[in-house]
């Protein structure tokens, strides 16, 4: 499959050193679309099936492709989502899309212009051995786009070597991974966990990895532990906003199957509460898997910090990453930029020499590259994590330092989601925050200031701000809440303070901070009313 899909984009066009853009849910034609782009030295670039056609042209245009890969339509949680349909509105303002190959997900027929190419069908016409491209190791393997805190997402690239040694090291000695086993990461290939876990590093090894392309609870809450049970799963990698989601249903749904197959569980994405490892662990797990909650980023390309590879029987601490992988050397930073050398400190995470996992630029802004990792702790790779560092010298994950927020697992900048309110023509300006939430680890709440002649309904508003959120990023990205206010809070400088912002959200208004920069400390004030009458409401 990889060999003909290869033929098949040299024969239209694909040269070492392109970017072709993929746009595809987790199935099988995807990876092979991956391995096919590697094979003959094109570099893939896969936008998460979720986003909305807005971002996925902006990431085709960014990464300067000529060809898009997609599928007629989605399967996901019982639902079918037009994809076909989201490229074609994209690629109208991509002029560089030159052919959109299509592959059959469903048996649905869709609308099919001259600029698009029957996959399965052009495939078959081709020859199942293509000859690999010879690569350099620091020649470009992938892009990723992820979220920045300016709103623009950046581009990050990894290279062939580094990449593929730190995806294949780490999948065998964090999960203690053993030749003949099932390796279940069941993140979606648009992020870098489906990249480095349900790709790269088990077919690596040799492995045999699942693609997971539902939902946790579709068509029940034991989705999971069915498929545990029926492809003997032996190593489990998932999100703890789906462990948290889990454990709300109850005991019964895990009970249900056998998961004597399993030998390690993993959560990536974001911290996990100790409620939900301690459930995982016992109920999950039958108290025998160890659990490793492993820290990592897109830029780190692999797993940097996690409770194993260790002594086998080394201690594992509820929601800890604890220990960092071989070459990693985390190092914690104060507000002054100097390097805390104590244990039982809090500081700016940040690493102290290269790994060959690292992305190793922003595509066409190496500027910013520097800016955003090197800039603030000179000779130090800094990783935007606060982390703490216990008395015995493991790493805890406080969450981010800059203004981007984790919701289920997704980072998105509140820049991003600000950027699309303020289009509203209604609204004046707007200020987006994380919080903490019971399931999702963080949801999004939203300010909006009204321009002075608006006589809109609140609420026929709101749902309006929701969806242009939804369409215009994705539906994950979408306010939970969105409060109207009067004005916000803002420095002398102009720059709204959303640290107070999050306060209040929190409930802390004790805890507020300085606020000696505050232009006029009766926003403050007037926020926290209108904040108590709109929870009221609500």
């Amino acid at each position: 499959m990889t060999c003909r899909l290869g033929n098949l984009l040299r024969r239209r066009g694909v040269k070492k050193g392109d970017c072709v853009t993929i746009y595809m849910p987790p199935c099988p034609l995807a990876v092979a679309s991956m391995l096919a782009c590697a094979r003959i030295g094109a570099a893939h670039n896969v936008v998460f099936a979720g986003f909305s056609a807005d971002s996925l042209s902006e990431r085709i245009r960014d990464a300067q492709s000529s060809i898009v890969i997609t599928v007629n339509q989605g399967v996901r949680g019982g639902k079918l989502t037009q994809l076909k349909k989201t490229v074609d509105t994209a690629v109208q303002s991509c002029p560089n899309v030159r052919h959109v190959f299509v592959s059959m997900r469903t048996e649905n027929p869709v609308a099919m212009t001259e600029r698009d190419v029957d996959m399965e069908e052009e495939m078959l016409k081709e020859d199942a051995v293509c000859e690999p491209a010879a690569m350099d190791s620091e020649d470009v393997l992938f892009m990723l786009y992820t979220s920045g805190s300016t709103g623009k997402p950046k581009g990050l690239v990894h290279t062939q070597a580094g990449y593929l040694l730190y995806a294949a090291v780490t999948h065998r000695y964090v999960f203690g991974y053993s030749d003949g086993d099932v390796f279940g990461c069941v993140a979606d290939i648009g992020w870098i966990t489906g990249h480095s876990y349900a790709v790269y590093g088990p077919l690596a090894n040799g492995g045999t990895t699942v693609l997971f392309e539902s939902t946790p609870i579709y068509p029940d809450p034991g989705r999971y532990w069915e498929m545990v049970q029926r492809l003997k799963i032996n190593q489990f990698y998932g999100a703890p906003t789906a462990i948290r989601l889990l454990l709300k249903y109850g005991d019964q749904w895990v009970q249900k199957y056998d998961r004597s197959s399993l030998k390690t569980l993993g959560t990536v994405g974001e911290p996990i509460n100790t409620e939900a490892w301690q459930w995982y662990y016992s109920v999950v797990g039958g108290e025998r898997c160890p659990v490793v909650d492993t820290w990592w980023q897109t830029e780190t390309g692999g797993i940097c910090i996690a409770p194993r590879p260790s002594e086998p029987d080394a201690e594992i601490i509820p929601g800890m990453a604890m220990r960092p992988f071989f070459g990693i050397k985390p190092v914690l930073m104060d507000s002054k930029g100097k390097v805390l050398t104590s244990n039982d400190a809090n500081g700016a995470l940040c690493i102290a020499q290269p790994w060959p996992g690292m992305a190793r630029t922003i595509h066409n802004d190496h500027e910013r590259f520097k800016d955003t990792y090197c800039q603030q702790y000179p000779g130090y790779f800094s990783t935007g994590d606060g982390a703490h560092r216990s008395k015995d010298g493991y790493y805890q994950i406080t969450g981010r330092l800059d203004d981007v927020i984790n919701v289920s697992g997704h980072r998105i900048g509140t820049a991003e989601i600000e950027d699309v309110v303020n289009q509203c023509p209604e609204v004046a300006e707007s200020a987006v925050v994380g919080y903490s939430h019971d399931i999702k680890g963080e949801g999004v709440y939203a300010f909006a200031v009204l321009k002075k002649s608006v006589e809109a309904e609140e609420g026929v508003l709101s749902k309006q701000l929701k969806d242009l959120v939804s369409q215009k990023i994705a539906k994950y990205a979408s306010p939970d809440c969105i409060q109207f206010v009067e004005r916000l809070p803002k420095t002398r400088s102009g720059k709204i303070m959303r640290r107070v912002l999050r306060k209040i959200v929190e409930g802390d208004t004790s805890g507020l901070g300085d606020l000696s920069t505050v232009d006029d400390p009766a926003v403050i004030q007037e926020i926290i009313q209108s904040h108590d009458k709109h929870f009221r409401k609500q």
